[in-house]
């Protein structure tokens, strides 16, 4: 793979991850990712709750989606104190042992405004609190301000939004680190992806959908999906990749540089998502004839876009490529350049060679 391709992705996923687009908020992140779309699809829509939806016309009326969420996990201001420090909940999944400390940017009504996580000193901790992992309601937001008026003339009102205080970096070698990867890096492998096809004619005509209130419940994709009737779908997303220090081998899951995954299963008991063996040995033959490296992906606990998607009216056939990942739901996830640029690859072929024997059972 070179260097100008793995720069290329890292140009679009820079400007994914460091945009804000909490669950519910993706106003910034949605222009951004209009933008690219704008220059690579015939059409683009935007549904009432927001879901980015391009529309790639084909040969046939064989619909195939293509799905990755653009919102990200965040952090909302639920009580101001008299002294101006902020009270907030949480927006999809965080673990409560990285917040403290953290420096975020709390966005109101009047633009950004910086702060950090608080707590109380560790001079003042007893024995047990010094062991137990922090509450969220025992933590705060501290933004400089003296008094909740102080605070209110910034902006800052009950319902504000906030985000971890990240950029997208290189680390060595085709390692990048930032925060939301899950799912901007999934909304980038969509984008190049579609770059791959251009001036390409192909059979089916793809729908490019940039989903929101993932986190939250799988929301935008079950009404995107509702409203096209796809014919098949692919999603896009990250997926654990546990290859650190204390981990055991068997519960890697997947490893960087190793390859995008193809998922087979995940999530957990009843709530399982499996995908559609159909789809799946599409994806492995493509992989293999073109010698893209891939990993199979079994994931006990979370889901994807895809298993709402499959659900949809009388059901649609789904699978989905996954971008190994390590530290999710943190702000200082990191990926593989190479496994990124690997998934859309695997994607654009699926796509140029999709046709309707591809879902037969």
């Amino acid at each position: 793979m070179s260097e100008e391709e793995k720069a290329e992705f890292y140009e679009i996923l820079k400007k994914f991850a460091d945009s804000v687009g909490v669950s519910g908020y993706e106003m910034e992140i949605r222009n951004r990712v209009i933008e690219e779309l704008e220059k690579l699809v015939d059409k683009v829509e935007v549904d009432k709750f927001g879901n980015v939806i391009g529309i790639r016309k084909g040969r046939s009326d064989l619909k195939v989606m293509i799905a990755a969420h653009m919102d990200e996990i965040g952090l909302m201001v639920s009580h101001i104190d008299k002294r101006g420090f902020l009270h907030f909940t949480s927006v999809g999944g965080w673990s409560n042992r990285l917040l403290p400390g953290q420096r975020v940017i709390v966005y109101g009504d009047s633009g950004p405004v910086f702060g950090v996580i608080g707590l109380k000193p560790p001079h003042l901790e007893t024995q047990e609190e010094a062991k137990e992992v922090i509450p969220m309601r025992k933590l705060f937001i501290d933004i400089g301000a003296s008094s909740r008026e102080e605070a209110e003339r910034l902006g800052i009102r009950e319902g504000s939004i906030a985000v971890l205080d990240r950029q997208v970096v290189r680390l060595s070698g085709s390692r990048v680190t930032g925060k939301a990867f899950d799912d901007r890096v999934g909304v980038a492998c969509m984008v190049y992806a579609l770059r791959l096809l251009e001036k390409k004619e192909i059979e089916p005509t793809v729908y490019a959908v940039a989903t929101v209130q993932e986190e939250v419940g799988l929301i935008g994709a079950r009404v995107s999906s509702f409203k096209i009737t796809p014919d098949a779908a692919i999603a896009l997303d990250v997926t654990i990749a546990c290859d650190v220090p204390g981990v055991e081998e068997k519960n890697w899951v997947t490893q960087l540089g190793k390859g995008p995954a193809i998922k087979i299963m995940d999530g957990m008991m009843v709530n399982r998502f499996i995908a559609h063996p159909s789809i799946v040995r599409f994806l492995r033959k493509i992989a293999e004839e073109e010698k893209i490296p891939y990993q199979l992906e079994v994931l006990v606990g979370g889901t994807t876009d895809a298993s709402m998607i499959a659900l949809t009216k009388e059901g649609v056939p789904t699978g989905a490529i996954s971008i190994p990942t390590r530290y999710i739901h943190s702000p200082i996830e990191v990926l593989d350049l190479t496994d990124a640029v690997n998934a859309s690859k695997l994607l654009s072929t699926a796509l140029a060679k999709f046709t309707p024997d591809v879902i037969k059972i």
